[in-house]
């Protein structure tokens, strides 16, 4: 069967939050009698909900907001946030907001402010289904754990005026601080039985191992000072500033690692379960849990397997035709020779001005992971801009796993235009509500980005045959990897039944496969994102051609769900039928 090795984990958006937990952990104050209407009175509870959560820790508001001002938010005190694994805090939060949600009158709302009240009732009830599971978070992830976010998130960390390096500084006097907490769960974790694998705990031990070994070397040295050349600053100040970011790093942010490497090696062994989650107590219900939220999908698990068996099938049959084609027709491979990661972008943004709604202007700098980090991070992320200034957006590339041409475009498809980039910034210009900001459905975020990165293949010079059978192939890997992970977590596939599962798609390295297991147990549900997120545009898109006809195009279903954003796919649906029905009645 033609199916290439599988790529090391796929590509994924780094998160503005180091909280595992939707925060909403402060008190809310609820809603007075109101005298104004009922619009009115909503957009200024949502706006209270929005500042009470942007300000729960330094990096959310740096990350989130350029001008906090502006919003009547006022200095915060410097920190990471917390992570909390009391159940009885999470549980009250969440009451208290889900009452005041209620006071108001449903009908009465616009649908902009009802489809924000859909996606707050919603992921309020995600969050409650969570409780009886805190401990099973695992918030050092071998693929998306703070410990490797952290170290870009603070090298993203824009100095946009003097305070800003300021607030930096006293931040990264907090991470040991904030690394103890985090050592303090683990502990939890391992007292209730729910600790990592040796496997895991050796590679987040390298992990750390690998940013502090070489500390002359680590970019947050050399970062920081390429972002005081765009100071006023004299010789003497900025000389000030360096040694005393040099002796923070040294002082708190190093020893943080190296501590932190030292607890997970104490606990190692204390993780009794090598394999799934479903071998956990509840592991199997907590697993449903992460597949509805991850994916965002409205399915069960069980129609997710059977969602993604049959796409694979589909996806093999037209991957087998088209070769047949090819071979037919002998037409020698077509290579693509552009390298440019800005060039590729410009092109993709002009070819996809007739089937995707427009986009404003925005600038873009494509940036490589640094060289001690590359082994740990994704092949290239996208980082989120500040809602209030969209138009400057940071792509990371890893040059590590991007090493041909075809890969770099399809991924600069995903993370650009008219992926991350492009939603992120088309949904900021609609003027959402900034509460939308705040969550974080990857089903429908990475979904897209998989949407646009598989439409990719056809938009590049790639004779339309050859791009099929490039395209189907990147389809039927991703959809191998969603399965395993289905079957890891949700039906216990132990290692050796990983392999012969995968053997049969020609994967036929043990050593891959294994390497594999491990990604897979390191981020339960993290390809139900990429995939069945996939899968539930594919099919609101065919359900829409088919409902609308000779109205339909794609430029309006892309418009249609890009202006919904973010959100469950379900809600997604709901919306977008409402809409055409909107649109279908101006017309008459």
């Amino acid at each position: 069967m033609f199916v290439s090795n599988p790529k090391k984990n796929h590509k994924k958006i780094i998160t503005i939050s180091f909280v595992f937990l939707f925060v909403f952990l402060l008190a809310f104050t609820g809603c007075t009698k109101r005298k104004d209407n009922e619009n009115v009175q909503f957009r200024n509870f949502t706006k209270e909900l929005f500042c009470k959560e942007v300000t729960s820790n330094t990096i959310s508001l740096h990350y989130s907001l350029r001008d906090p001002k502006a919003y009547g938010i006022a200095q915060i005190p410097v920190t990471y946030g917390t992570i909390s694994s009391t159940p009885e805090e999470l549980s009250s939060s969440v009451e208290n907001i889900e009452a005041a949600l209620q006071a108001f009158d449903y009908k009465q709302l616009s649908m902009k402010n009802r489809l924000t009240y859909d996606v707050i009732s919603e992921y309020l009830n995600q969050i409650r289904k969570e409780v009886p599971y805190l401990l099973y978070e695992e918030p050092l992830g071998t693929v998306n754990g703070i410990h490797t976010q952290l170290p870009v998130l603070l090298e993203e960390f824009q100095f946009r005026k003097e305070e800003d390096i300021t607030t930096y500084l006293e931040l990264i006097k907090t991470t040991q601080d904030y690394f103890t907490s985090i050592e303090k769960f683990e502990i939890e974790k391992a007292n209730a039985g729910l600790f990592m694998s040796d496997r895991a705990a050796d590679e987040v031990i390298q992990q750390c191992r690998a940013f502090y070994e070489e500390k002359e070397s680590n970019h947050l040295f050399s970062g920081f000072v390429k972002k005081l050349e765009d100071f006023q600053l004299s010789p003497k100040e900025k000389e000030q500033y360096i040694q005393k970011n040099a002796q923070l790093l040294n002082a708190y942010v190093f020893p943080a690692y190296q501590h932190l490497e030292t607890v997970i090696q104490r606990l190692k062994g204390c993780g009794k379960n090598e394999g799934g989650l479903c071998n956990f107590p509840d592991g199997k219900k907590y697993y449903e849990w992460i597949a509805t939220q991850s994916s965002c999908s409205g399915r069960s698990v069980k129609e997710m397997e059977e969602l993604t068996k049959n796409q694979i099938q589909m996806d093999y049959q037209a991957l087998e035709n088209a070769i047949i084609l090819e071979k037919r027709e002998k037409n020698e491979p077509t290579l693509l020779k552009e390298s440019n990661p800005i060039v590729i972008l410009e092109e993709l943004k002009q070819k996809i001005k007739s089937t995707f709604p427009k986009l404003g202007d925005t600038n873009i700098d494509v940036k490589y992971v640094p060289r001690e980090m590359e082994k740990n991070l994704s092949p290239a992320f996208y980082m989120i801009p500040a809602i209030d200034y969209t138009q400057e957006n940071v792509i990371y590339v890893n040059r590590a796993y991007i090493n041909d041409p075809i890969t770099l475009y399809t991924t600069l498809a995903h993370e650009g235009y008219p992926g991350h980039l492009y939603q992120t910034v088309y949904f900021a210009q609609t003027n959402p509500d900034p509460i939308r900001s705040m969550f974080h459905f990857g089903g429908y975020v990475e979904g897209w980005a998989t949407y646009a990165e598989m439409g990719s293949y056809y938009l590049s010079s790639l004779p339309k045959n050859q791009a099929t059978i490039l395209q189907k192939n990147s389809s039927i890997i991703l959809g191998l990897y969603a399965l395993t992970d289905m079957g890891i977590h949700y039906e216990g596939w132990t290692r050796d039944e990983v392999f012969h599962f995968l053997k049969q798609y020609g994967i036929e390295q043990k050593q891959m496969t294994d390497r594999m297991y491990d990604l897979i147990l390191g981020c339960p549900g993290n390809y139900l994102k990429y995939y069945i997120g996939y899968l539930e545009f594919v099919g609101l898109k065919e359900k829409y051609m088919g409902r609308e006809g000779k109205d339909a195009s794609q430029r309006k279903f892309h418009k249609m769900v890009l202006d919904i954003g973010p959100a469950p796919f379900p809600i997604v649906e709901k919306y977008m039928w409402e809409m055409c029905e909107e649109q279908s009645g101006r017309e008459k």
